[in-house]
């Protein structure tokens, strides 16, 4: 008599090796959906699809943990762009940006670039500058300076002042490009944290519209203004875009990130 098929039920090498394929099955998915979500201190059960992003190593929030991830406050700007305000400005508009901007060289510089640690306005999108002065006057951005120059501002005064920063030229600053050695998270963010590029935004190689020119700019400026955004202290930024990426950055990647930025001056400095 033959004995059972090869693929035969009745063959004791089908059964072992189909009782060992469920024994490994059950395992894996003991290990997957209980040790490995439990073993992360922030685990908990929130259904099938929950276990399984926490078993991919999807952590449970984008913000750190006990941090201000959940802060559901308003945004804290009524400012709608409008491309109208990436205009430029004719020499009228210049003029008059040019007498107002007086009041503005201690510390922003006599000719936009700043000799402290505030930000350079020289060569800044106009849009920027209009967004944040909108801001200040209507006291959506704090800082007790800028809050009081910008409620002393009309709207015609604002444009003026844009109008004048975009005309100058910006701080000789050595371009960014994606052939140099960028720190990972201006080149390519870190998506496991929803943390974008910064390179995809502000500046150098792209510019999402609204978003600030950032090279050479002071490091004490762009350290201050993260670590505000990490904080919830400054919130004027639409649907809490910077917050969002900020709160996910480690105090050395904000140094990291800024100090990238403000070299970016230095070394324009030193091209021919």
């Amino acid at each position: 008599m033959q004995g059972p098929g090869a693929m035969s039920w009745r063959n004791p090498w089908v059964r072992g090796s189909v009782g060992v394929l469920v024994a490994l099955t059950v395992v894996a998915m003991l290990v997957g959906f209980l040790w490995l979500p439990s073993a992360q201190a922030d685990f908990s059960a929130q259904g099938l699809w929950a276990s399984i992003c926490r078993a991919a190593g999807v952590p449970s929030s984008w913000g750190p943990a006990g941090g201000a991830a959940g802060d559901t406050r308003p945004v804290s700007t009524e400012v709608v762009l409008e491309r109208s305000m990436a205009r430029e400005g004719d020499k009228d508009a210049i003029g008059r940006g040019a007498t107002l901007a007086l009041n503005c060289t201690m510390c922003h510089g006599a000719h936009g670039l700043s000799g402290s640690d505030a930000p350079n306005l020289a060569g800044q999108y106009p849009e920027v500058v209009i967004k944040q002065l909108r801001d200040y006057k209507a006291g959506k951005r704090a800082s007790p300076i800028m809050e009081q120059i910008g409620k002393a501002l009309s709207e015609r005064g604002i444009a003026d002042l844009a109008a004048y920063y975009a005309d100058l030229p910006k701080a000789r600053t050595a371009p960014t490009t994606y052939n140099e050695a960028l720190p990972a998270l201006v080149r390519v963010g870190d998506p496991m944290r929803n943390i974008a590029p910064c390179i995809s935004c502000h500046g150098g190689v792209d510019q999402k519209f609204g978003t600030p020119w950032l090279e050479g700019m002071p490091k004490v400026y762009l350290v201050a203004q993260l670590e505000a955004f990490a904080s919830g202290a400054r919130r004027n930024d639409s649907e809490a875009q910077m917050r969002n990426m900020a709160r996910a950055m480690t105090p050395g990647e904000i140094q990291e990130v800024a100090a990238f930025y403000a070299r970016k001056a230095s070394e324009g400095e030193r091209r021919p």
